[in-house]
């Protein structure tokens, strides 16, 4: 089995009205976002995905996200708040969208941090 493990970021702001925290008000985070996939197979260059077509992949994803306000943007809002959780489960499902045609490949994880000491990782 092989993993394969690419890196972006983006900038954002957010706020989650309801924790009882700082976090309720407008604040940003500089979002680091690592994408991983998993397969078996090599093709005929001897890769199982070339990197630039997952970073090329992930940086479509995070140009919709980056300088936004989040909870302005579909779908998040009231019932998805955007939340670390919900950014990577966001993220992992428009990656895979965009991997559909890579049959060789599975998306296997997409981790979110928030800041160098705290992030999630999503896994279906």
């Amino acid at each position: 089995m092989y993993r394969l493990t690419v890196k972006g970021s983006f900038s954002a702001a957010h706020r989650l009205p309801d924790h009882p925290s700082p976090c309720s008000r407008l604040h940003g985070h500089n979002w680091e976002v690592a994408v991983t996939v998993i397969g078996e197979e090599l093709g005929p260059d001897g890769m199982l995905l070339d990197f630039a077509v997952l970073k090329q992949i992930l940086r479509e994803v995070l140009a919709k996200l980056d300088h936004q306000y989040l909870n302005e943007l579909p779908p998040f809002g009231k019932e998805f708040p955007p939340t670390a959780e919900n950014l990577a489960r966001y993220i992992y499902h428009e990656v895979a969208a965009r991997l559909a045609s890579y049959s060789a490949v599975t998306l296997q994880e997409v981790r979110v941090g928030e800041s160098p000491s705290a992030w999630v990782v999503y896994t279906p």
